[in-house]
């Protein structure tokens, strides 16, 4: 497995409703991402950059996602650039189903 964090500067602060309203308008698109395992939307605490944590099947399902396209999305809709970083996932705890899985 692999996990991406992105993480963008906003222009300008943003509030936690005013994040979930964005956020809620893009999230169905994610329901439908080819290897796509979860998605976690992200707002720091002071609401000056958001982003999101990603758990992939696979590299190759990570980097047929951020597409030029994408990140021209992530201009678009937040007017900033998206940074990305990737990371072997070796091991997940999942606390909700009580499992413990290792890719």
């Amino acid at each position: 497995m692999i996990s991406t964090i992105v993480q963008f500067k906003l222009p300008s602060p943003i509030s936690r409703v005013k994040a979930q309203e964005v956020f809620m308008g893009t999230a169905p698109k994610y329901r439908e991402s080819a290897g796509l395992i979860r998605k976690y939307y992200l707002l720091s605490d002071d609401g000056s950059t958001g982003g999101g944590v990603y758990l992939w099947q696979s590299r190759e399902h990570a980097q047929s996602w951020f597409t030029p396209q994408w990140r021209e999305h992530i201009l678009r809709t937040y007017d900033a650039e998206p940074q990305i970083q990737y990371f072997e996932t070796p091991v997940v705890v999942d606390n909700v189903t009580g499992n413990i899985e290792k890719d």
